[in-house]
């Protein structure tokens, strides 16, 4: 998987950051920034949780329905407040 937009966007404002305050709008995007990652982490996380679970019940129809999930959102940011 390659970097997001919203992690790109995410360190580019760490970055101006670490040089100056950012402005109104730019603490607006990194808060924004920081929503959707959090957003996206939480999906991933309960994905992969299902999935052990549903290898520790040996459901394989579940597996691989959660494996197919994972995979489609592993390149993609989430909607927030969907999961």
């Amino acid at each position: 998987m390659g970097i997001m937009p919203i992690h790109e966007r995410l360190a580019e404002l760490w970055t101006i950051r670490s040089r100056r305050p950012l402005t109104e709008a730019e603490m607006s995007d990194f808060e924004h920034c920081l929503a959707v990652n959090a957003a996206y982490c939480r999906q991933l996380a309960h994905l992969y949780n299902c999935s052990l679970l549903a290898s520790m019940t040996s459901d394989a129809e579940w597996q691989h329905e959660l494996c197919s999930r994972i995979e489609k959102i592993s390149g993609l940011p989430p909607t927030l407040g969907r999961m």
